[in-house]
């Protein structure tokens, strides 16, 4: 590292002689800039070191003789040292739990949008490939209400479960909904041929659920939480 005096003679050696104020300004910014003074500076490792190292600096011993004065020191240390093991160990579960539901669509890992779904249905509608627009528009009606947060997605829901769960938020259409889970379950697991028929009644469920109101959402708080 170069020192006070020798960074003054090592910066002063390259003004030229009788510099006016501003050129002498101009020149000392440009030598300074350089690398080597550069590397001088403290790194961000330094400053974070520097700053944590004055924070335990400044939690001081009390200076009452009882030991009701450590307390609010000891628990201070605890507390922080228990949140940061937390944080190290599970990161954030809250939004890692999140990311991971999202990410499951029917037992399928999937982080499409619903706007994405809807266009990969017509995309093979349009190549009449009924059966993988069939269950692309099935999706696209389930992440739609995930997105709208009508429905909380949760791990191992089938088709029937969602089916029923979205029934309770649009009564009328319990019925339709029923039956394109079965047509669903058909395409997806029994190998069932789609036909144009299903892929338009998917299609329509899809467009009168995103314009419907729903009567109820669900509670996103888990049963037996207060």
């Amino acid at each position: 590292m170069i020192g006070g005096w020798g960074l003054r003679t090592a910066v002063l050696a390259g003004i030229p002689v009788d510099p006016d104020a501003p050129e002498a300004r101009s020149l000392l910014r440009e030598e300074l800039a350089k690398a080597r003074y550069q590397s001088a500076q403290p790194t961000w490792f330094d400053r974070l070191s520097k700053a944590i190292l004055d924070w335990f600096g400044s939690l001081v011993a009390p200076s009452g003789g009882g030991p009701a004065g450590w307390v609010p020191l000891i628990v201070t240390i605890i507390v922080a040292a228990v949140l940061i093991a937390l944080f190290l160990i599970f990161g954030l579960p809250r939004l890692n739990r999140r990311s991971t539901l999202a990410d499951e669509l029917f037992g399928v890992s999937d982080r499409r949008t619903a706007a994405d779904l809807r266009t990969a249905a017509l995309a093979a509608a349009s190549h009449r490939d009924w059966t993988l627009a069939g269950e692309e528009m099935f999706r696209a009606v389930a992440r739609g209400l995930f997105e709208r947060t009508i429905l909380i997605p949760t791990p191992g829901t089938t088709a029937h479960t969602f089916a029923d769960r979205a029934a309770d938020a649009f009564p009328s259409e319990r019925v339709r909904l029923a039956t394109s889970a079965d047509v669903f379950d058909g395409l997806r697991y029994l190998g069932e041929d789609g036909t144009e028929a299903m892929f338009l009644a998917l299609a329509a469920l899809e467009s009168d659920l995103r314009a419907a109101t729903p009567v109820r959402r669900e509670d996103p708080t888990p049963p037996g939480a207060s």
